[in-house]
């Protein structure tokens, strides 16, 4: 592995976006390097600000909501630089030890002895590794204090434990992924999110947002994800079934509905329309059973603008391409 770049690439040949920069990478990748996805679409703005964390050490802060793509835009990102790159999801389990380290007992010459391990946070800290921390703001407090210390500036790690002070790696990166950007579950779609003080966020040096993807964008991906949906015989469907996702999400916006449709669910969608041959059943597996039974006769006026046919009726696929 190396240890510091070597190349120079260019983000618009790279990305396909319009801009000039040329980013730092690597020639050689290794095994924490995430694997490339041909299929990925970048944000412009989003990739620029993730870019920014690359080439001149800025801590990043994507938000959004679920299913648009922040953690994998960030390894994609990773990916095209050569960048090793490791996720750290902030669920309720994760302690304070799980990330600085802690004293275990090992065997040394057939004598057991305790010795120190250490965490995931001064292990990447110590290399050229991009470090995302996934669902920021459901992190707990004694947690969100060690992040806390490496957002300052210089973000070295004290290990008290070692009487040790860790300096970063001069390619060591730190990037997280939010719902909320730290204003707690406020709407009730984020269970178990908390909010975070003004002196943790105000560390963050760039604070992104990704939306949902155009139409066009988003009917793509699906199609890369699900080849037997590409060509012509299939547009109406997709366009149904993205006009379908759009009226969710704007019923969740207007209070309509507690959930929406992510590229995730369309994607999902799609897959389960291979299976079942059907819409209306793969859209009841993949969606419909997740909704409240109070926001189900929505859920079925949204369906029957889209497709032209009630929810509860069997409309069999084509079996060309599909």
């Amino acid at each position: 592995m190396l240890n510091q770049t070597d190349l120079m690439l260019s983000a618009r040949e790279l990305f396909g976006i319009d801009s000039d920069l040329m980013v730092p990478a690597f020639s050689e990748r290794d095994e924490h390097v995430p694997d490339k996805d041909t299929a990925y679409r970048f944000n412009h703005d989003v990739t620029l600000a993730i870019l920014a964390g690359f080439m001149k050490d800025r801590r990043v802060l994507l938000q959004g909501l679920h299913g648009t793509g922040k953690s994998t835009h960030i390894e994609q990102v990773a990916a095209r630089l050569n960048w090793p790159c490791v996720r750290v999801n902030l669920d309720g389990h994760i302690s304070r030890l799980d990330l600085v380290g802690r004293d275990a007992v090992v065997i040394r010459d057939g004598q057991q002895v305790t010795e120190f391990k250490e965490g995931i946070v001064p292990w990447a800290l110590q290399r050229p590794m991009a470090l995302i921390f996934d669902e920021y703001d459901a992190g707990r407090p004694d947690v969100m204090f060690v992040i806390q210390r490496l957002l300052e500036q210089g973000g070295k790690l004290t290990l008290l434990d070692q009487n040790r002070v860790l300096n970063p790696h001069p390619n060591f990166r730190l990037f997280a992924t939010s719902n909320t950007v730290g204003l707690g579950n406020l709407n009730g779609l984020y269970h178990g999110a908390q909010r975070l003080n003004h002196a943790q966020i105000d560390r963050w040096n760039i604070v992104a947002t990704l939306n949902y993807l155009p139409r066009e964008e988003e009917i793509a991906i699906i199609v890369a994800r699900v080849p037997s949906f590409a060509g012509q015989a299939h547009q109406e469907l997709l366009g149904s079934m993205r006009a379908m996702a759009e009226l969710t999400r704007k019923g969740f916006a207007a209070g309509d509905l507690s959930t929406l449709m992510s590229p995730r669910t369309l994607i999902t969608w799609a897959e389960n329309i291979e299976i079942f041959r059907d819409p209306a059943t793969a859209l009841r597996l993949s969606f419909v059973n997740k909704c409240d039974d109070a926001e189900l006769p929505v859920v079925a006026e949204y369906f029957q603008r889209c497709f032209g046919h009630e929810l509860d009726e069997s409309h069999q696929v084509d079996n060309k391409g599909v």
